[in-house]
């Protein structure tokens, strides 16, 4: 009865997925998702290409289940995929895309590194896919806040103790919290603590979830949290509450504060995101263009993809959505000043000497949501519910260590390398 079920499942999917125009080149993406971006791809990114293209855009979660179900039923709609890195991955493990090395060798030769190339064979022999976008989260703030900032410390290079240190200044100054973080139904905090938080006071993710300097970390975040402003928890976009003037000093995903600071960028300062004691982690973000096996038009996808890595596409994207090109150019002098800003602070994030790299998560298939859930669950009842830290990093800790044994997802940067599914020690 569960196979028959099951079954019925699947072809109740597919069929929903034929309704797209197979006349159309069909898109399937995670990112740029927002209507606004969504809507700069299919009005600007996506022009001049001499067949149309059908962008559609799907939360990760539910893209993994389509692809997959495509892939079982045999029948595929879908001709080209964006996602990120660690979301191609189990496509990949799964031999369900076209090699690309054609393609790749001729962005070799127009100037995309071979570092990307690399990652984007994803541990075989062929290309899987081809880098498409590239981003981080960084700082920002407002310059009005600068006056607060603790005797001696730089904004480019801060420590956690100096950034809780100008938190309480402002708060003092002004009356109320003036940090905001991306901690709403919809925002990206969970990065936050895998890649950068954990980096920074552990020197891993997984497997130094609950070990002391975890304990120790929390212990530091809740006292930043002290000058944080509660609204953030119902906050997506940071770029909303720094442009309302709700919040003087932020951190989020450069493409959600790229709003705020285009629209006066005389206004803002960005920055790298503070060291702890391990160092200053950050997670670069890396999107690829893949086409599935059994796609209905191998030839437009691959012009789509020969359009979204030409130069001039690569600035168009940087210039409306804030996400940096990953071929090796430069970004011209008439760039928008905000973009500017932001990339900035992007390679001050890469080049400083304390960097941790924390890659995005590989190998969780579709429990990439409940890999979040950990983190997002260790926040709220630690920093909001005010239960024992100690306490709380155990039971999630095991809630932790029975998804990376389920999925037998191995160890990725920073944590060391594993022989089947990562421990958490």
């Amino acid at each position: 009865m569960k196979r028959l079920l099951s079954f019925g499942i699947l072809a109740t999917t597919v069929a929903a997925l034929a309704s797209p125009s197979l006349a159309q080149t069909v898109f399937l993406s995670t990112q740029l998702r927002p209507i606004e971006e969504a809507t700069v791809v299919r009005e600007e990114i996506l022009k001049g290409l001499d067949a149309p293209v059908d962008y559609i855009v799907e939360e990760p979660p539910q893209f993994a289940v389509r692809m997959e179900a495509e892939r079982q039923a045999g029948k595929h709609t879908i001709s080209l995929v964006g996602a990120l890195h660690g979301e191609l991955s189990p496509i990949a493990d799964k031999d369900a895309l076209e090699p690309l090395d054609t393609l790749a060798a001729k962005l070799a030769e127009a100037g995309m590194p071979q570092s990307f190339l690399d990652l984007g064979k994803l541990g075989k022999s062929s290309q899987q896919y081809i880098p498409w976008l590239q981003a981080t989260y960084v700082m920002a703030a407002h310059k009005d806040a600068l006056k607060y900032l603790p005797e001696g410390a730089d904004v480019k290079a801060l420590t956690y103790d100096q950034l809780i240190a100008w938190g309480k200044a402002m708060q003092e100054a002004t009356g109320q919290p003036q940090i905001g973080f991306p901690a709403g139904p919809k925002g990206l905090m969970a990065r936050y603590f895998e890649g950068y938080f954990y980096p920074s006071f552990t020197g891993g993710v997984v497997r130094t979830f609950r070990n002391a300097d975890a304990v120790a970390g929390w212990e530091t975040f809740k006292e930043l949290w002290s000058v944080v402003t509660p609204n953030s928890t119902n906050y997506d976009f940071m770029q909303e509450p720094l442009a309302a003037g709700e919040v003087m000093v932020a951190w989020d995903h450069v493409a959600r504060l790229k709003n705020a600071i285009s629209a006066a960028p005389d206004d803002y300062v960005v920055f790298p995101a503070p060291a702890g004691s391990k160092g200053r982690g950050y997670m670069p973000v890396i999107a690829g263009l893949a086409i599935p096996k059994g796609a209905p038009d191998v030839a437009g996808a691959t012009a789509v993809i020969e359009h979204l890595t030409k130069p001039d596409t690569q600035l168009l994207t940087a210039t409306h959505v804030g996400f940096f090109p990953t071929l090796n150019i430069d970004l011209p002098t008439d760039l928008d000043p905000g973009v500017a800003l932001l990339a900035g602070a992007v390679k001050a994030t890469q080049s400083a000497e304390d960097a941790v790299i924390s890659l995005l998560p590989v190998g969780l298939g579709d429990k990439g949501g409940e890999f979040n859930k950990v983190y997002m669950d260790s926040f709220q009842r630690i920093v909001l519910q005010n239960e024992p830290i100690a306490d709380v990093l155990k039971s999630q800790g095991d809630v932790l260590a029975k998804l990376m044994a389920d999925t037998g997802a191995a160890c990725w940067a920073p944590d060391a390398a594993s022989d089947g599914a990562c421990p958490v020690e």
